[in-house]
């Protein structure tokens, strides 16, 4: 479940929250795991890349 993303204001539209999801996804597909986004960032993140989708709890969610 990701519930919640932040950082530090420095790093404001640098994509590092991107990569934080990314390390999730990836961390899921290697370990069988699904994720819920309920994070309103990782929500829309999942939602603007299909390829990413296979790792959530119900695809339709996205």
């Amino acid at each position: 479940m990701i519930d919640h993303t932040e950082v530090e204001e420095a790093y404001n539209g640098q994509g590092v929250g991107k990569e934080m999801l990314l390390t999730a996804v990836d961390f899921a597909r290697k370990n069988g795991k699904t994720i819920i986004p309920l994070c309103p960032f990782a929500k829309a993140t999942f939602q603007k890349h299909e390829e990413l989708q296979d790792v959530l709890v119900n695809q339709t969610q996205a």
